[in-house]
């Protein structure tokens, strides 16, 4: 399982990091940059909006499909029609309450056209990954890593033709965009099914009222909780955007720093999706997780930390750097949201791994006191400091959710605690801060950046907390997990 972990990884990290920093960089902020803050706040409130609901197109289906999958593999014809003609019901539920939603809490014209393009987009996000939930069920990983970055690499390919050719006579519209991801997303979603097909055969609809009933009562549990981390992940802008005067400005400063912290948080996304299927099984066959939960944790971990660190020592040039307006606000909102980097990491590991075992209660209170503490806070904070509020909020609740999340995997799992590995993390923490604090007294910032990130990833090798020699003998084969 080590072996099969870290060699999908590799293949999943290549892919993404050919992909999705030229998408965020390269494609994401031109396209807010050319429209401004304004618009592009705009854009990113309704985006988050749209995600807060999405949760009625899936109710939990996707992620109990891939548990289901990963230990009873023959199911998957069985069950393809019914839960594909269940998803087509729940798209028109979800396309019903979006809209009357949005009529209730006041969008107008130019925002409700928007967010038909913006719902039809989740659906289709939604139908893929509940047919990838299939291939990674299957454990084939290397077809899933493939086809994660097919979205993205269609709409820069999109993208690039309308921002950087002369087919737009050089302007550009943020509907333009939204149009982009919604030809993307299409073809892969087609793309998809024909990959899946291949594995089931042909497709026949079908609508059985008692399957549905029978599958949805297992997975509902699933759906409230990715309804409740979806509040508490994603509520931020949409309250910017509505609680403030000038709150589609505040809401695209935001989405300045959330940029960064999204692209670096797909790491714990491949890390999540990898890790579900795999803990699934081990858990089915009684085999020891003890050693896979420590090493897929210091393996996203002790990234987090220096990223997250490092971006507070340079927050400021790193927003002067990406030509962003408004650099000081921004850098201040980057370093708190990057603060919380850390903790969304353990959310991977930890709450994948309880999702794994069925410990769907205990993370649906987690998520609900989460959701309150971010809600309670961003009331509080926005209407006083404005986008900061919001990322304060987010930094107390990602801490919260995480310290709790390990704590219930410690206690229904019986992992046992080595308080000599948290003694090393905590020497590490202090290492990465205290390189970081002398970095700063380099002249030039890139090049003290750049050592705070070597040197405290050379302390990781050198204690052992990342052990390069194990990780070359299991790509190797020559350690057997």
């Amino acid at each position: 399982m080590k072996r099969k972990f870290i060699t999908n990884l590799l293949l999943l990290l290549f892919l993404n990091v050919l992909i999705k920093p030229f998408w965020i960089f390269g494609i994401d902020l031109t396209v807010q940059n050319m429209v401004g803050d304004e618009s592009y706040g705009l854009y990113f409130s309704l985006l988050s909006f749209s995600m807060l609901l999405n949760i009625l197109l899936d109710l939990g289906i996707t992620n109990y499909n891939n548990r289901n999958i990963a230990q009873h593999s023959q199911l998957l014809k069985k069950h393809i029609s019914n839960i594909i003609g269940l998803k087509l019901l729940l798209a028109g539920i979800y396309a019903v309450v979006c809209i009357v939603t949005a009529l209730l809490i006041g969008y107008k014209e130019v925002q409700l056209h928007l967010l038909i393009f913006l719902i039809l987009n989740q659906f289709l996000i939604s139908f893929t990954l509940y047919l990838r939930s299939n291939i990674s069920g299957l454990h084939l990983f290397r077809t899933d890593s493939l086809l994660s970055v097919l979205d993205r690499s269609l709409m820069i390919a999109i993208c690039s033709v309308l921002l950087f050719t002369d087919i737009t006579n050089h302007t550009f519209r943020i509907e333009w965009f939204v149009y982009a991801q919604t030809a993307a997303y299409f073809a892969t979603s087609m793309i998809t099914l024909g990959v899946v097909l291949a594995r089931t055969g042909r497709l026949h609809f079908h609508f059985d009222r008692k399957f549905f009933v029978a599958f949805l009562k297992k997975s509902y549990p699933y759906a409230l909780l990715i309804l409740l981390m979806s509040f508490y992940n994603r509520i931020d802008s949409v309250l910017l955007e509505r609680l403030l005067p000038d709150g589609k400005e505040q809401a695209g400063i935001y989405a300045h720093a959330f940029r960064l912290l999204d692209a670096v948080s797909m790491f714990g996304v491949l890390f999540a999706g990898l890790l579900l299927p795999i803990f699934a099984r081990m858990i089915k066959q009684k085999e020891d997780i003890g050693p896979m939960v420590q090493f897929s944790f210091l393996l996203l971990f002790i990234p987090a930390v220096i990223i997250s660190l490092s971006s507070g020592f340079y927050d400021h040039e790193i927003m002067i750097l990406l030509n962003y307006s408004n650099s000081q606000l921004s850098a201040s909102v980057f370093r708190l949201l990057m603060l919380s980097f850390p903790g969304i990491a353990v959310t991977y590991i930890f709450g994948t791994l309880l999702t794994a075992n069925g410990s769907i209660r205990q993370l649906n209170q987690m998520a609900l006191t989460g959701m309150a503490l971010n809600i309670g806070l961003n009331l509080f904070l926005i209407p006083e400091i404005q986008a900061l509020g919001s990322a304060w909020a987010s930094l107390a609740t990602q801490t919260f959710t995480a310290l709790a999340q390990t704590l219930i995997a410690v206690r229904l799992l019986k992992l046992k605690i080595s308080y000599r590995l948290t003694g090393k993390l905590i020497l590490f923490v202090g290492f990465v801060f205290l390189s970081g604090y002398f970095s700063r007294q380099i002249g030039h910032w890139m090049w003290g950046y750049l050592l705070m990130i070597s040197t405290s990833a050379l302390f990781a090798f050198l204690t052992r907390l990342i052990n390069l020699k194990a990780l070359t003998e299991i790509i190797q084969n020559k350690q057997q997990a």
